[in-house]
């Protein structure tokens, strides 16, 4: 199942908004095929495993056991259901790390296998197995994206210089760190101050992968049309409180003017199959994120050699890190929000 795992994290950048799923085919303790869920629409983990056996041991695909990260799936969408492709293998034993919440899945997949007379072992790794699709599930159970926080603060706690400024803070590690986190999500969030300020491309320059949408906050459209933002080198969703309009690449989706803004935000994305966001800022968006309660993840890059007067940094966050990080002279530190995302639902 660790294998499972593994392999299942190779389609991190390509098989949203579906999960990453690994599976690995077994014969006497010795591995007769492996594969993963590559890309959104292509074949699934267990058919590219099943179909990676040579040729000469495929007499012994249905004495093997097929273990799966994944529930295989019962139902009929861009693929034929994995769970008749296993019965048909003739396949006498499958292993599980977790159970599939999706509506269409939900079990039932399991229950298929057994009632062919498949015997299903479930739950191996189930902590692991959420933990790695805790944006599929977050999305399927909360009806929102995956919300990560993501800032850099210097050692006295400032994230911009006087008035906004921007500041380098953190070094070149940390920023292709920030680059190669962009290609994996769906999403990249800023406020209108951030935009404007340090007028960020918001793309995946650093590393190799897809540029996430852009989704900037706007209330009163009043952000000049110039910036990097607007660009063509990805789509951009602009919410505010004045027009709904679509031009080209940019998207301006209008909100109700309420306190509930950030909510607002959150179910029109989840309505777009958007299932996950990082946010960066500024200070102003991440604080409303904590302070609603509105996140799941915060990574938070601290420099430790530099002081400066300026925006003070999110204090919202009320809890140890969960994981630290040594990048030269940075600390990167992981917060989970245990009262959102937990790998036991």
């Amino acid at each position: 199942m660790y294998r499972c795992l593994q392999l299942a994290a190779l389609g991190m950048q390509t098989v949203a908004p579906n999960p990453m799923v690994g599976a690995v085919l077994v014969y006497n303790n010795r591995i007769l095929g492996e594969g993963f869920h590559q890309k959104f629409g292509d074949a699934h983990a267990e058919v590219n495993c099943i179909n990676s056996v040579r040729e000469a041991e495929r007499h012994l695909i249905q004495q093997g056991t097929l273990y799966v990260s994944l529930e295989p799936c019962a139902h009929f969408g861009k693929t034929p259901p994995c769970a008749e492709m296993i019965i048909a293998h003739g396949i006498k034993k499958v292993v599980i790390g977790c159970q599939d919440i999706f509506s269409e899945v939900n079990g039932a997949g399991i229950a298929k296998l057994r009632e062919q007379g498949i015997e299903v072992v479930t739950d191996i790794l189930k902590k692991e197995a959420l933990q790695l699709n805790k944006r599929f599930f977050t999305f399927h159970q909360m009806k929102r994206p995956y919300v990560i926080l993501k800032w850099a603060q210097t050692n006295n706690h400032k994230i911009a210089g006087t008035f906004g400024a921007r500041v380098k803070i953190t070094n070149a590690f940390s920023n292709q760190m920030v680059h190669k986190w962009r290609s994996e999500e769906a999403a990249i969030m800023v406020g209108r101050n951030t935009a404007l300020l340090d007028d960020p491309q918001l793309t995946t320059r650093l590393w190799e992968g897809k540029n996430p949408t852009r989704v900037i906050v706007d209330r009163q459209l009043a952000l000049p049309v110039e910036l990097n933002v607007f660009d063509v080198a990805a789509p951009t969703i602009v919410y505010n409180v004045l027009r709904q309009q679509t031009k080209e690449n940019i998207t301006y989706h209008k909100l109700q003017d309420n306190d509930r803004l950030l909510q607002q935000v959150l179910n029109d994305l989840y309505n777009r199959g958007i299932n996950s966001v990082m946010v960066e800022g500024g200070a102003l968006l991440l604080n409303a994120f904590i302070g609603t309660d509105l996140w799941d993840e915060a990574r938070v890059f601290t420099n430790t050699s530099m002081q400066i007067d300026g925006v003070a940094a999110p204090d919202g966050l009320q809890m140890n890190p969960t994981k630290n990080v040594q990048l030269h002279n940075d600390i990167l530190q992981y917060y989970f929000n245990a009262k959102k995302f937990s790998p036991s639902y």
